[in-house]
């Protein structure tokens, strides 16, 4: 009798810690209408890269949708509404954040037979009708806006919204639209969303990558890692173990997606695994 009971007790154990396993979520926060980084078609690549992450871990991907705005990690990721946003730089505050998992750059885009521009000090800038993209609702400039300014290229530019007119599908596209359209002659647009846009017009758009990429004070290219509260360590070394497998994998993804890569940045030293 007493071993019965036992090996009973055993079974519902095993069954219980069973269906502790089958019940994990990967609980990520994301924008709905962000590609070519996320949407609620999950069409995005870091929704495809959330779906390995998921499967890596032997989890359940379940998204809270967010538009990505001021706030939004704050009222995400920091309010316990998630555990993990991806698509972050390496050296955000206020969150821990894993290995980068790709480095990026903004990029000229234009159409074939435009003068070919790969720095910001080609004459030929002065001359063009050139797009920037802005962040929020009080006109931030994006470091390519700054490099412009530097130099003294400000009438022959036009701001473009990062995020747009959030009412239309794929709003960060306009930029590249504009170029192909022919309403600007080049756009200065973030790598992954430029990348992605311009090798989906028709004739596709050519893209190169910024000059120089790191000035002073305005840094051109940027880590990219996820974010995970700063307390959550176990979280943490679980993804960057997760990223570590998967990187041929990521990074098969990230070719799919046209998104222009750099080598990632060494560690710094003394910084945090």
């Amino acid at each position: 009798m007493p071993s019965r009971c036992l090996r009973t007790a055993g079974a519902m154990l095993f069954c219980l810690f069973a269906s502790a396993a089958a019940a994990r979520e990967l609980r990520v926060c994301a924008d709905p209408n962000n590609l070519p980084f996320s949407s609620s078609s999950t069409k995005g690549f870091e929704n495809r890269i959330a779906e390995l992450l998921a499967g890596e871990l032997g989890a359940r991907l379940a998204y809270t949708w967010r538009a990505q705005r001021r706030g939004f990690l704050r009222e995400t990721l920091n309010a316990g509404r998630c555990d993990l946003v991806l698509g972050v730089p390496t050296e955000l505050e206020g969150v821990r954040t894993t290995r980068p998992y790709y480095r990026s750059a903004y990029v000229f885009v234009a159409r074939d037979g435009t003068p070919p521009v790969t720095s910001f000090d080609d004459p030929a800038l002065r001359h063009q009708l050139i797009g920037v993209q802005l962040i929020g609702d009080d006109g931030w400039n994006t470091p390519p806006a700054h490099a412009l300014t530097r130099r003294g290229i400000i009438d022959n530019v036009r701001g473009y919204m990062l995020y747009g007119d959030y009412s239309e599908a794929a709003p960060a596209a306009k930029i590249i639209s504009a170029v192909a359209l022919g309403e600007i002659d080049i756009a200065l647009a973030w790598g992954p969303l430029g990348g992605y846009f311009a090798a989906r017009e028709r004739p596709p758009l050519s893209v190169k990558l910024v000059s120089p990429l790191d000035e002073s004070d305005l840094p051109m290219a940027w880590d990219i890692s996820m974010a995970v509260r700063k307390g959550d360590t176990a979280l943490l070394s679980e993804i960057d173990a997760a990223l570590t497998k998967l990187a041929p994998r990521i990074d098969a993804i990230l070719s799919e997606y046209d998104v222009p890569r750099l080598p990632r940045s060494p560690p710094l030293l003394g910084s945090e695994p």
